[in-house]
């Protein structure tokens, strides 16, 4: 196939070219496909990798000789605390670990932070006249579902390779005390597979803000998540803070979801110690203490924090050529067109697409009609609305390779014909 831009085909070529993949998507949909690439979730080659979890643990008590199987300890198993306050970067004293789900932790602390104010607040937020949280875009379509349900306004940022714009996000919030907060995904962003630099960090966590009691909801979900042998970083978001006079500002999130078993792992909460007191004290009216259980389980199969690193390399091994592969196909089939641009994650767990303007929505409508689903176009911006109609995140992790390399070249063929129809719906 050549590599020219479409826009460059004179009318005549480019008809026969929309012919040629109208005849190439009939084709597709001959073969009756049936493929999922809309949620990163991990394959039950994944999960397999955690099978021995089910038979620990091996015995019911702690380092500490406290019976696991009984109430108390609300701020989760000590050693594995140790073990993930290593991994993220942080004090055993900044961490806590709770259940299975780190957008329960999330939502928690939102919603405790409208009925109660936030550790440094003057009143509630929900006595606030309006609330607002800037969300760089693309972005994680959880995070605005949940803002969404509170009621909470959304501005948006652009999300760069270096994480989301600091400029941009500085000028919203430095006269608006209605702007409360803002999400970040700081390595291996979803969708962009972004990584947010020590440097936009260090601007983020020093900016003046409007409110004094701004929030940076750090979530760190992919931070051990590598597609290569060259492990990143994450910034050192509670020191820059801390170092900015902004202690309380970051509240860091993060699971073993994509690690172990993604309904049976554990969340973690962390933050400056008067964050993690604020957020147990409020958490001790409603729990008597976690799964200590799983939290010992957990602690008993990775043993510490090296062994998290090696089962993520078990990982690696796995997604890495899912990952390869949706690089091959977009690379052979939309490179040199003019019409996509996609990004090239080293971590994470999806890739971002953009194709042509206009053109996202029925790319997903023309995959949905020979059998592959994808996650709708504007999945990635608040309330689902894409103004420029162009993004698709793709989700490679759960098919198999087989599956993935099918679901591919459906993609390319549906951005090719949408992108093909739109420009001659002007001729």
């Amino acid at each position: 196939m050549s590599s020219s831009e479409l826009s460059a085909l004179s009318p005549a070529d480019l008809t026969t070219f929309v012919a040629t993949q109208r005849t190439a998507y009939d084709a597709l949909k001959a073969k009756e496909l049936k493929l999922d690439l809309t949620r990163g979730k991990p394959s039950a080659a994944q999960l397999d990798l955690s099978e021995e979890l089910l038979s620990l643990p091996n015995g019911h008590t702690s380092a500490a000789g406290t019976d696991v199987r009984n109430y108390g300890g609300l701020e989760g198993l000590p050693e594995l605390r140790e073990i993930f306050a290593e991994l993220l970067g942080v004090e055993p004293s900044q961490i806590i670990a709770g259940g299975n789900a780190s957008l329960t932790l999330m939502s928690n602390t939102l919603i405790n932070a409208l009925l109660h104010g936030a550790v440094d607040s003057e009143r509630p937020w929900s006595q606030e006249e309006t609330i607002k949280f800037v969300c760089p875009v693309p972005g994680y379509d959880r995070h605005f579902a949940l803002l969404e349900s509170l009621g909470i306004e959304m501005v948006t940022v652009p999300m760069t390779d270096d994480g989301p714009d600091p400029v941009a996000t500085a000028a919203l919030v430095k006269d608006d005390p209605s702007i409360k907060g803002m999400w970040i995904v700081p390595t291996y962003a979803n969708p962009a597979g972004s990584v947010c630099t020590q440097e936009v960090a260090a601007a983020l966590t020093s900016m003046p803000t409007a409110a004094p009691d701004f929030k940076i909801f750090w979530d760190n979900a992919y931070a051990l998540h590598h597609l290569t042998a060259a492990e990143t970083k994450s910034a050192d978001v509670l020191s820059l803070a801390t170092a900015a006079g902004n202690p309380h500002r970051p509240v860091i999130f993060a699971s073993t979801s994509k690690i172990t078993f993604a309904g049976s792992g554990v969340a973690f909460l962390a933050g400056s110690v008067d964050t993690i007191a604020w957020y147990l004290k409020h958490l001790s009216k409603s729990s008597i203490g976690p799964d200590k259980v799983n939290h010992l389980r957990h602690v008993q199969f990775f043993k510490d924090a090296a062994g998290v690193r090696a089962h993520m390399d078990k990982h690696r091994a796995i997604i890495a050529p899912k990952f390869a592969e949706v690089q091959r196909a977009l690379t052979d089939g939309l490179e040199g067109r003019g019409i996509a641009e996609w990004t090239k994650p080293a971590g994470g767990y999806f890739v971002s697409l953009d194709v042509l303007d206009g053109t996202a929505s029925r790319v997903v409508e023309l995959a949905k009609g020979v059998g592959v689903a994808l996650t709708p176009a504007g999945a990635s911006f608040p309330h689902g609305d894409d103004p420029r109609d162009r993004n698709i995140r793709l989700a490679p992790t759960m098919p198999p390779l087989s599956e993935v390399a099918a679901a591919m070249e459906v993609v390319v063929t549906c951005v090719l014909l949408a992108a093909g129809e739109k420009l001659t719906s002007g001729l």
